[in-house]
This record gives structure tokens, C-alpha cells and sequence, in this order.
């Protein structure tokens, strides 16, 4: 009967922890998470506006991938795929970063900085020279104020 009590209990907490990915999923949310200010959140969950993930644990929420959200700022390693604020640029590649899925390095832009492909160049800059050895062979532009 022990026996019995504790597969069922089993498969009632997996249904459970499936229900709860499921309703992240569909409703933008992560369970358990406080993704409207940061801190670990399952895949699919949004990131706040002015945040940045930085790391990613793929058991997280019962293995479908977990995120770590924090405030972008000057100087930090993120994943691929997140979110890039507004006034930072990506001036580095780690395609074993964020635990193998690829990391780029986001800097405060500002005169003369190399900036990666698929960074975005804000507002008053403007791409100049290559260099095809930056950004781990992706190659880079020096990015200078106009």
C-alpha cells in the first residue's frame, strides 16, 4: 500500500509541475517567479523592460529551461537571445557562454567602441571601420559618435 501512495503522489507532483509549466507558458508567466522584477523565470516567460538574462539552468522548471533575469548594466555577459536595452551595445562573443548556449558582451555605448553584428547602433552613432578578428571571428565595427 506504501508503495502504491508514493507512486501516486509521484505522478500527482510531475501533473502538477506540468500543469504549472503549461499555464507559464500559455499566460506569459512563470510560477513561483517574480518575473516582473527580475530573478529566475521559465523559458517562454517575458523579460521586464530594462532587463537582461544572464543565465540559464536547463532543469530548470522540471527541465524545460529556466532564464535568470537582472537589470542590464555596463559590462555584463547575457545569453543569446536576450533582450538588448536601449543604449547598450554587444562588443563581445562567448559561443560557450550561458551555459553552452552562446553569450554576448553588453557595454554602455560610447565613442569608439567596436560594436558585434546584430548589436544595434543607437541614435546619433554610426558603424565605421572592420576588423574581421573581434567579437570571437564574427568580425566587428568601430562604432564612433557623429
Amino acid at each position: 500500500m506504501t508503495r502504491i501512495l508514493r507512486q501516486l503522489t509521484t505522478r500527482l507532483g510531475r501533473a502538477a509541475a506540468t500543469v504549472a509549466v503549461l499555464a507559464a507558458a500559455l499566460t506569459g508567466t512563470a510560477a513561483g517567479t517574480a518575473s516582473a522584477t527580475g530573478g529566475w523565470s521559465c523559458s517562454g516567460a517575458p523579460v521586464p523592460a530594462g532587463y537582461v538574462i544572464t543565465m540559464y539552468n536547463a532543469g530548470g522548471c522540471d527541465n524545460h529551461g529556466s532564464w535568470y533575469q537582472q537589470p542590464a548594466q555596463d559590462r555584463l555577459w547575457t545569453c543569446s537571445g536576450s533582450p538588448i536595452v536601449s543604449g547598450y551595445v554587444l562588443t563581445d562573443y562567448n559561443p560557450q557562454g550561458c551555459s553552452g548556449v552562446g553569450a554576448w558582451f553588453h557595454q554602455l555605448v560610447r565613442n569608439g567602441i567596436w560594436t558585434c553584428p546584430y548589436s544595434p547602433i543607437p541614435a546619433g552613432y554610426r558603424s565605421t571601420t572592420y576588423d574581421a578578428r573581434r567579437c570571437s571571428g564574427l568580425g566587428a565595427w568601430l562604432t564612433v559618435k557623429f
